[in-house]
Protein backbone atom coordinates (compact mmCIF):
# COMPACT_ATOMS: atom_id res chain seq x y z
CA UNK A 1 0.00 0.00 0.00
CA UNK A 2 1.03 3.35 -0.85
CA UNK A 3 0.46 5.11 2.21
CA UNK A 4 -1.86 8.12 3.09
CA UNK A 5 -1.60 10.94 0.14
CA UNK A 6 0.09 14.39 0.76
CA UNK A 7 -3.26 16.11 0.59
CA UNK A 8 -4.67 13.89 3.35
CA UNK A 9 -1.40 14.55 5.88
CA UNK A 10 -1.39 18.11 4.83
CA UNK A 11 -5.14 18.38 5.35
CA UNK A 12 -4.32 16.94 9.21
CA UNK A 13 -1.80 19.46 9.71
CA UNK A 14 -3.25 22.31 8.90
CA UNK A 15 -6.32 21.25 11.46
CA UNK A 16 -5.70 23.12 14.53
CA UNK A 17 -4.29 20.85 16.96
CA UNK A 18 -7.80 21.47 19.38
CA UNK A 19 -9.36 18.67 16.85
CA UNK A 20 -6.30 16.90 15.19
CA UNK A 21 -7.07 14.00 17.05
CA UNK A 22 -10.32 13.99 16.08
CA UNK A 23 -9.32 14.45 12.70
CA UNK A 24 -6.51 11.92 12.66
CA UNK A 25 -8.79 9.12 14.19
CA UNK A 26 -11.54 9.65 11.46
CA UNK A 27 -8.94 9.38 8.54
CA UNK A 28 -7.60 5.99 10.33
CA UNK A 29 -11.24 4.84 10.72
CA UNK A 30 -11.76 5.72 6.82
CA UNK A 31 -8.74 3.90 5.87
CA UNK A 32 -9.75 0.77 7.73
CA UNK A 33 -12.91 0.91 6.18
CA UNK A 34 -11.50 0.81 2.87
CA UNK A 35 -9.54 -1.95 3.36
CA UNK A 36 -6.26 0.05 4.02
CA UNK A 37 -4.38 -1.26 7.04
CA UNK A 38 -0.80 0.07 6.43
CA UNK A 39 -2.43 3.21 5.41
CA UNK A 40 -4.22 3.35 9.07
CA UNK A 41 -1.31 2.34 10.91
CA UNK A 42 0.97 4.94 9.28
CA UNK A 43 -1.63 7.68 10.08
CA UNK A 44 -2.06 6.48 13.85
CA UNK A 45 1.27 7.55 14.15
CA UNK A 46 0.95 11.05 13.22
CA UNK A 47 1.33 13.26 16.45
CA UNK A 48 -0.61 16.16 17.44
CA UNK A 49 1.56 19.41 16.97
CA UNK A 50 1.32 22.27 18.98
CA UNK A 51 -0.18 25.61 18.99
CA UNK A 52 3.57 27.48 17.52
CA UNK A 53 3.83 24.30 15.11
CA UNK A 54 0.74 24.07 13.67
CA UNK A 55 0.97 27.63 12.64
CA UNK A 56 4.13 27.10 10.86
CA UNK A 57 2.66 24.08 9.68
CA UNK A 58 -0.17 26.31 8.58
CA UNK A 59 2.46 28.69 6.87
CA UNK A 60 3.99 26.07 4.96
CA UNK A 61 0.97 24.58 3.53
CA UNK A 62 -0.59 28.00 2.66
CA UNK A 63 2.36 29.87 1.31
CA UNK A 64 4.76 27.51 0.27
CA UNK A 65 6.40 30.15 -1.91
CA UNK A 66 7.41 32.16 1.37
CA UNK A 67 8.59 29.03 3.10
CA UNK A 68 10.70 28.05 0.07
CA UNK A 69 12.34 31.40 0.00
CA UNK A 70 13.35 31.09 3.70
CA UNK A 71 15.09 28.19 2.74
CA UNK A 72 16.92 29.23 0.02
CA UNK A 73 17.88 31.85 1.78
CA UNK A 74 18.81 29.90 5.09
CA UNK A 75 21.18 27.72 2.65
CA UNK A 76 22.63 30.89 1.37
CA UNK A 77 23.22 31.97 5.07
CA UNK A 78 24.42 28.83 6.80
CA UNK A 79 27.38 28.80 3.83
CA UNK A 80 28.22 32.38 4.67
CA UNK A 81 28.89 31.11 8.09
CA UNK A 82 30.83 28.37 6.73
CA UNK A 83 33.10 30.51 4.93
CA UNK A 84 33.48 33.55 7.22
CA UNK A 85 32.35 35.70 4.55
CA UNK A 86 31.82 39.17 6.64
CA UNK A 87 30.07 41.72 4.24
CA UNK A 88 27.93 38.77 2.72
CA UNK A 89 27.12 37.10 6.36
CA UNK A 90 26.01 40.83 7.28
CA UNK A 91 23.67 41.27 3.97
CA UNK A 92 22.15 37.61 4.29
CA UNK A 93 21.52 38.27 8.70
CA UNK A 94 19.62 41.57 7.58
CA UNK A 95 17.51 40.10 4.84
CA UNK A 96 16.81 36.77 7.73
CA UNK A 97 15.48 39.77 10.05
CA UNK A 98 13.46 41.22 7.31
CA UNK A 99 12.03 37.71 6.30
CA UNK A 100 10.97 36.21 9.81
CA UNK A 101 9.16 39.94 10.34
CA UNK A 102 7.29 39.09 6.90
CA UNK A 103 6.57 35.61 7.51
CA UNK A 104 5.50 36.19 11.14
CA UNK A 105 3.13 39.01 10.00
CA UNK A 106 1.74 36.57 7.46
CA UNK A 107 1.37 33.71 10.35
CA UNK A 108 -0.87 36.09 11.89
CA UNK A 109 -3.26 37.06 8.33
CA UNK A 110 -3.24 33.09 7.87
CA UNK A 111 -4.32 32.32 11.61
CA UNK A 112 -7.03 35.11 11.55
CA UNK A 113 -8.51 33.19 8.62
CA UNK A 114 -9.04 30.14 10.27
CA UNK A 115 -12.75 29.93 12.17
CA UNK A 116 -11.20 27.71 15.22
CA UNK A 117 -7.86 29.94 15.60
CA UNK A 118 -6.85 30.84 18.95
CA UNK A 119 -7.60 34.64 18.85
CA UNK A 120 -4.99 36.98 18.08
CA UNK A 121 -3.58 37.86 21.79
CA UNK A 122 -3.14 34.52 22.17
CA UNK A 123 -1.11 33.47 19.60
CA UNK A 124 2.16 32.18 20.13
CA UNK A 125 4.06 34.37 18.28
CA UNK A 126 7.14 34.69 19.89
CA UNK A 127 7.66 30.86 19.26
CA UNK A 128 6.91 31.42 15.61
CA UNK A 129 9.53 33.30 15.11
CA UNK A 130 12.15 31.40 17.28
CA UNK A 131 11.33 28.23 15.10
CA UNK A 132 12.33 30.37 11.95
CA UNK A 133 15.17 31.50 13.40
CA UNK A 134 16.24 27.95 14.28
CA UNK A 135 15.30 26.97 10.32
CA UNK A 136 18.21 29.55 9.18
CA UNK A 137 20.30 27.61 11.29
CA UNK A 138 19.58 24.25 11.50
CA UNK A 139 18.73 22.05 7.76
CA UNK A 140 17.02 19.28 9.95
CA UNK A 141 14.60 22.56 11.04
CA UNK A 142 14.33 23.91 7.80
CA UNK A 143 13.29 21.09 6.35
CA UNK A 144 10.72 20.17 8.80
CA UNK A 145 9.52 23.51 8.17
CA UNK A 146 9.30 23.21 4.07
CA UNK A 147 7.54 19.76 4.86
CA UNK A 148 5.01 21.43 7.07
CA UNK A 149 5.26 18.27 9.47
CA UNK A 150 6.15 20.19 12.08
CA UNK A 151 4.98 18.94 15.74
CA UNK A 152 6.69 21.06 18.51
CA UNK A 153 8.22 24.89 18.04
CA UNK A 154 11.83 24.97 18.04
CA UNK A 155 14.90 27.79 18.63
CA UNK A 156 18.55 28.28 18.36
CA UNK A 157 20.94 30.22 20.53
CA UNK A 158 24.11 30.86 18.69
CA UNK A 159 25.83 32.60 16.09
CA UNK A 160 25.21 29.95 13.09
CA UNK A 161 25.88 26.55 12.12
CA UNK A 162 29.91 27.04 12.58
CA UNK A 163 31.91 24.33 13.89
CA UNK A 164 33.22 24.97 17.23
CA UNK A 165 36.72 24.96 16.54
CA UNK A 166 36.70 27.24 13.98
CA UNK A 167 34.60 29.63 15.18
CA UNK A 168 35.41 33.03 14.77
CA UNK A 169 33.71 36.66 12.99
CA UNK A 170 34.79 38.23 10.40
CA UNK A 171 34.41 42.05 9.97
CA UNK A 172 34.37 42.84 6.54
CA UNK A 173 38.30 43.05 5.87
CA UNK A 174 40.05 40.41 3.91
CA UNK A 175 43.05 40.17 5.57
CA UNK A 176 44.67 37.26 5.92
CA UNK A 177 46.02 35.87 9.38
CA UNK A 178 49.19 36.62 10.49
CA UNK A 179 51.48 33.43 10.19
CA UNK A 180 52.22 31.65 13.66
CA UNK A 181 54.99 29.44 12.21
CA UNK A 182 58.18 31.55 13.02
CA UNK A 183 57.25 31.94 16.91
CA UNK A 184 57.38 28.35 16.81
CA UNK A 185 61.31 28.24 15.09
CA UNK A 186 61.99 30.54 18.23
CA UNK A 187 63.25 28.04 20.71
CA UNK A 188 65.56 26.37 17.92
CA UNK A 189 66.77 29.90 17.54
CA UNK A 190 67.33 30.77 21.27
CA UNK A 191 69.08 27.70 21.20
CA UNK A 192 71.71 28.01 18.71
CA UNK A 193 72.60 31.67 20.39
CA UNK A 194 74.28 30.25 23.53
CA UNK A 195 75.52 27.66 21.48
CA UNK A 196 76.82 29.70 18.33
CA UNK A 197 78.44 31.76 21.45
CA UNK A 198 80.43 28.58 22.39
CA UNK A 199 81.42 27.50 19.07
CA UNK A 200 82.77 31.21 18.98
CA UNK A 201 85.02 30.80 21.29
CA UNK A 202 86.48 27.64 19.94
CA UNK A 203 86.25 28.29 16.22
CA UNK A 204 87.82 30.59 13.64
CA UNK A 205 86.60 34.06 12.79
CA UNK A 206 84.83 32.43 9.76
CA UNK A 207 82.46 31.51 12.67
CA UNK A 208 81.65 35.33 13.97
CA UNK A 209 79.71 36.17 10.84
CA UNK A 210 77.79 32.80 10.77
CA UNK A 211 76.69 33.63 14.79
CA UNK A 212 76.16 36.93 13.90
CA UNK A 213 73.86 35.59 11.24
CA UNK A 214 72.26 33.66 13.77
CA UNK A 215 71.57 36.51 15.77
CA UNK A 216 70.51 38.26 13.61
CA UNK A 217 67.16 35.68 12.33
CA UNK A 218 66.80 35.38 15.83
CA UNK A 219 66.00 39.00 16.22
CA UNK A 220 63.59 38.45 13.47
CA UNK A 221 61.67 36.04 14.92
CA UNK A 222 61.33 37.61 17.87
CA UNK A 223 60.12 41.07 15.63
CA UNK A 224 57.63 37.77 14.04
CA UNK A 225 56.50 36.77 16.74
CA UNK A 226 55.67 40.29 18.30
CA UNK A 227 53.97 41.03 14.97
CA UNK A 228 52.14 37.90 15.17
CA UNK A 229 51.07 38.74 18.94
CA UNK A 230 49.82 42.31 17.67
CA UNK A 231 47.57 41.02 14.68
CA UNK A 232 46.47 38.35 17.18
CA UNK A 233 45.09 41.20 19.69
CA UNK A 234 43.73 43.43 16.48
CA UNK A 235 42.14 40.45 15.51
CA UNK A 236 39.94 39.86 19.02
CA UNK A 237 39.42 43.09 19.51
CA UNK A 238 37.87 42.81 16.02
CA UNK A 239 35.80 40.11 16.84
CA UNK A 240 35.19 41.91 20.31
CA UNK A 241 33.60 44.58 18.32
CA UNK A 242 31.60 42.21 15.93
CA UNK A 243 30.24 40.42 18.90
CA UNK A 244 29.51 43.43 20.18
CA UNK A 245 27.21 44.52 17.44
CA UNK A 246 25.83 41.21 17.32
CA UNK A 247 24.57 41.75 20.86
CA UNK A 248 22.79 44.95 20.47
CA UNK A 249 21.02 43.84 17.90
CA UNK A 250 20.33 40.54 20.23
CA UNK A 251 18.95 42.59 22.39
CA UNK A 252 17.48 45.06 19.95
CA UNK A 253 15.51 41.70 19.24
CA UNK A 254 14.63 40.86 22.38
CA UNK A 255 13.32 44.29 23.75
CA UNK A 256 11.16 44.05 20.60
CA UNK A 257 9.60 40.93 21.19
CA UNK A 258 9.32 41.79 25.16
CA UNK A 259 7.60 44.78 24.08
CA UNK A 260 5.10 42.38 21.76
CA UNK A 261 4.67 39.67 24.31
CA UNK A 262 3.73 42.84 27.01
CA UNK A 263 1.75 43.73 24.21
CA UNK A 264 -0.46 40.57 24.19
CA UNK A 265 -0.82 40.01 27.64
CA UNK A 266 -2.16 43.70 27.85
CA UNK A 267 -4.72 42.84 24.55
CA UNK A 268 -5.17 39.72 26.51
CA UNK A 269 -6.20 40.89 30.03
CA UNK A 270 -8.32 43.43 27.82
CA UNK A 271 -10.44 40.76 26.47
CA UNK A 272 -10.70 39.09 29.29
CA UNK A 273 -11.93 42.33 31.00
CA UNK A 274 -14.64 42.80 28.07
CA UNK A 275 -15.80 39.26 28.04
CA UNK A 276 -16.13 39.25 31.61
CA UNK A 277 -18.36 42.79 30.91
CA UNK A 278 -20.12 41.18 28.43
CA UNK A 279 -21.00 37.77 30.82
CA UNK A 280 -22.22 40.02 33.60
CA UNK A 281 -24.28 41.67 31.13
CA UNK A 282 -25.84 38.73 30.03
CA UNK A 283 -26.51 37.73 33.55
CA UNK A 284 -28.50 40.98 34.29
CA UNK A 285 -30.88 40.34 31.14
CA UNK A 286 -31.25 36.85 32.32
CA UNK A 287 -32.23 38.18 35.48
CA UNK A 288 -34.21 40.71 34.21
CA UNK A 289 -35.57 38.31 31.41
CA UNK A 290 -36.56 35.90 34.14
CA UNK A 291 -38.42 38.76 36.12
CA UNK A 292 -40.48 39.90 33.07
CA UNK A 293 -41.50 36.56 31.97
CA UNK A 294 -43.04 36.19 35.91
CA UNK A 295 -44.48 39.34 35.52
CA UNK A 296 -45.83 38.43 32.15
CA UNK A 297 -47.11 35.05 33.88
CA UNK A 298 -49.08 36.98 36.03
CA UNK A 299 -50.47 39.30 33.36
CA UNK A 300 -51.87 36.32 32.02
CA UNK A 301 -53.20 34.85 34.62
CA UNK A 302 -54.98 38.17 35.36
CA UNK A 303 -56.18 38.86 31.99
CA UNK A 304 -57.60 35.19 31.83
CA UNK A 305 -59.52 35.74 35.50
CA UNK A 306 -61.08 39.67 34.13
CA UNK A 307 -62.40 37.41 31.32
CA UNK A 308 -64.07 34.69 33.37
CA UNK A 309 -65.35 37.70 35.27
CA UNK A 310 -66.61 39.84 32.21
CA UNK A 311 -68.34 36.77 30.68
CA UNK A 312 -70.18 36.24 34.20
CA UNK A 313 -71.00 39.79 34.46
CA UNK A 314 -72.40 40.14 30.80
CA UNK A 315 -74.21 37.19 31.48
CA UNK A 316 -75.40 38.50 34.48
CA UNK A 317 -76.90 41.24 33.38
CA UNK A 318 -78.70 39.96 30.44
CA UNK A 319 -80.27 37.48 32.51
CA UNK A 320 -81.79 41.07 34.50
CA UNK A 321 -82.56 42.47 31.73
CA UNK A 322 -84.99 39.43 30.55
CA UNK A 323 -86.37 39.93 34.37
CA UNK A 324 -87.42 42.98 33.43
CA UNK A 325 -88.64 42.68 29.99
CA UNK A 326 -90.53 39.90 31.47
CA UNK A 327 -91.75 42.08 34.62
CA UNK A 328 -92.34 44.54 31.80
CA UNK A 329 -94.88 42.48 30.13
CA UNK A 330 -96.60 41.34 32.80
CA UNK A 331 -97.47 44.72 34.09
CA UNK A 332 -98.51 45.60 30.20
CA UNK A 333 -101.30 42.79 30.33
CA UNK A 334 -102.28 43.54 33.74
CA UNK A 335 -103.09 47.20 32.70
CA UNK A 336 -104.59 46.19 29.44
CA UNK A 337 -107.11 43.84 31.82
CA UNK A 338 -108.14 46.69 34.34
CA UNK A 339 -108.93 48.95 31.30
CA UNK A 340 -111.34 46.78 30.07
CA UNK A 341 -113.19 45.65 33.08
CA UNK A 342 -113.72 49.82 32.98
Amino acid sequence: MPGPSTELVQQLYRTPPDRFVAARDAAVADARRAGDPSTARQLARLRRPTVAAWLVNLLAIRRPELVADLVELADELRTAQRELRGPRLRELSAQRRAVVGALVAEVRKLAAAEPDAPPAGRLPLAEVEATLNAAFSDAEVAEQVRAGRLLRAASYAGFGEVPRPQLRLVTGDDEEPAEEERPARRPGAQRARPEAATRTDRAAPGTDRTASRKDRAAERAEQAERAAQRAARAERARQRRALDRELALAQADQKRVEAELTEATGQERDGVAVLDGIEAELAELERRRAVAEQDLSRAKLARRAAERAVTVARRRAGEVEAAIEALAAEEGDADGGAGAAD
